[in-house]
């Protein structure tokens, strides 16, 4: 009978914490500057620089410590991690290794109808390195150090994991936890979110845990997933040949959906770590704690259960709605205005999700005013546009935050009122469509509905479709 392997999964979860300004330097953290404009003597490592570090740091990663139910270090302190490399511009990274901010916390993740908690071994601050551009042309590489200097906190999970659906529950839990804080946007495909992967594979049954790999250049869900699927495989492929697997980190290749070694996997002695000698350590007070904890927000768990109490919409709404922090703030402000809950679900479920598609966009890049979107849902529920306009008309709200009231007059999009003029339009349809006409008298409902059509053409969508329907019928009979 053939073997069963079970796979055994840690990450180590990089998050680009969202300050306006580096770890320890002024300089911005935004993202897609001109390659080395964000740069000073202190993030590009030059002699006799020294850090001072940027104190919302340490309020955020206690936050998401404080979120993830971790204990928090009081006393913490930095440690150089000594190692060469051209994008590490001092040879050495400073990060936590002996006092981390935060440790032994866990997130509960459900995966079909289980629930599990996943343990996080610890939690660190530290600065990120900056970036190498390898030219393939030019048979050259070039580092760009806006980044470096960029603060990180780094969350390692215990081995808790055994497939990828519970490694993609665990990213979006802390995606969803991080989010809601404010301390991170978590766009992967920025690398403001990057997760490593700690895998390794056994007999089902077996108490040992086998070697494991570290898997890096993972920049997306799917991409983790198939690194998981491939990685495991591969594994299992070298045991089942008689041969070992080797402790070492791969770099994943999407593209051609395989991995090669870069390099044996170090351990902690091999970067002669040593405490931070320009750094003082920090002093995390009960007060400080009881500050950060009073701001923290309504996680996405407590939304669910106050919108299936307060709001008239199914629980799949709401789950598609607090998938995200932006939306559920639109949801609950345009609500607010509105009062009207499943229209504003609706708006959001259906148009918001079909354009942000379109347009590549997440719903972090929504820039629309509640207000508007309040005010075309009254214009709709009032008889003032009908829905194709309102569609139209919500396409500018979201592309350019116009004011729908002012466009819709500017515009002259409002439903014709007067029954006079749909009359006469329905008289020339009527008789520019004998066939038509034809079939629907004798059974043919759908004749009626391409009346309808040429009718709305006519009035060039400024008529209400229930309104014509209604009238063409009493004109037939």
């Amino acid at each position: 009978m053939a073997k069963q392997y079970e796979t055994v999964i840690g990450l180590e979860v990089h998050v680009e914490l969202a300050t306006k300004t580096k770890i320890f330097c002024g300089c911005s953290t935004a993202f897609g500057g001109a390659p080395n404009t964000h740069t000073c003597p202190v993030c590009t490592g030059m002699p006799g620089s020294l850090p001072v570090l940027n104190k919302q740091v340490v309020e955020y990663a206690a936050a998401i410590g404080l979120a993830t139910n971790c204990e928090i270090t009081q006393v913490c302190k930095f440690d150089r991690k000594n190692y060469f490399y051209p994008d590490n511009p001092q040879n050495y990274q400073i990060s936590q290794l002996y006092l981390p901010i935060a440790r032994n916390g866990y997130v509960e993740i459900e995966v079909g109808e289980q629930k599990k908690k996943i343990r996080i071994h610890e939690m660190h601050m530290e600065e990120d390195a900056g970036k190498l551009v390898h030219d393939e042309w030019d048979d050259t590489s070039l580092v760009d150090y806006n980044r470096s200097g960029v603060p990180l906190v780094e969350i390692v999970s215990e081995p808790d994991m055994r497939s990828a659906d519970e490694v993609m529950a665990y990213l979006e839990k802390l995606r969803l936890i991080i989010q809601y804080l404010g301390a991170s946007d978590c766009k992967l495909q920025e690398g403001s979110m990057r997760a490593d992967v700690n895998l390794s594979v056994r007999e089902v049954g077996a108490s040992e845990f086998g070697t494991r790999t570290e898997m890096k250049n993972l920049n997306s869900f799917k991409a983790i997933a198939r690194a998981i699927d491939g990685e495991r495989q591969r594994q299992i492929d070298l045991i089942e040949a008689g041969r070992a697997v080797v402790q070492e980190t791969r770099r994943w290749d999407d593209n051609k959906e395989s991995s090669h070694a870069m390099r044996s996997k170090e351990d902690a002695q091999d970067y002669r770590y040593f405490p931070e000698p320009d750094l003082v350590p920090i002093v995390i007070s009960d007060e400080w704690i009881a500050e950060i904890k009073a701001r923290q927000p309504e996680f996405r768990t407590e939304k669910l259960e106050r919108y299936n109490r307060e709001f008239d919409i199914p629980r799949y709404d709401a789950e598609i709605i607090t998938n995200s922090k932006k939306m559920a703030d639109i949801f609950e402000a345009t609500t607010a205005i509105c009062g009207k809950p499943k229209k504003v679900a609706n708006w959001l479920m259906v148009e918001t999700l079909r354009l942000l598609k379109e347009r590549g966009q997440e719903p972090e890049d929504i820039c629309f005013a509640p207000e508007h979107l309040a005010k075309l849902i009254e214009l709709t529920e009032a008889g003032t546009i009908n829905s194709s306009v309102a569609k139209e008309v919500f396409e500018k709200i979201f592309d350019e935050n116009v004011d729908p009231e002012k466009y819709v007059e500017e515009k002259g999009l409002k439903i014709v009122q007067d029954d006079g003029a749909l009359e006469e339009v329905l008289k020339k349809v009527i008789a520019d469509n004998p066939q038509a006409v034809a079939d629907y008298k004798g059974g043919k409902e759908k004749a009626l509905g391409a009346l309808v059509g040429q009718t709305m053409k006519a009035m060039k969508g400024k008529a209400n479709p229930g309104a014509v329907n209604k009238k063409l019928r009493e004109m037939l009979a």
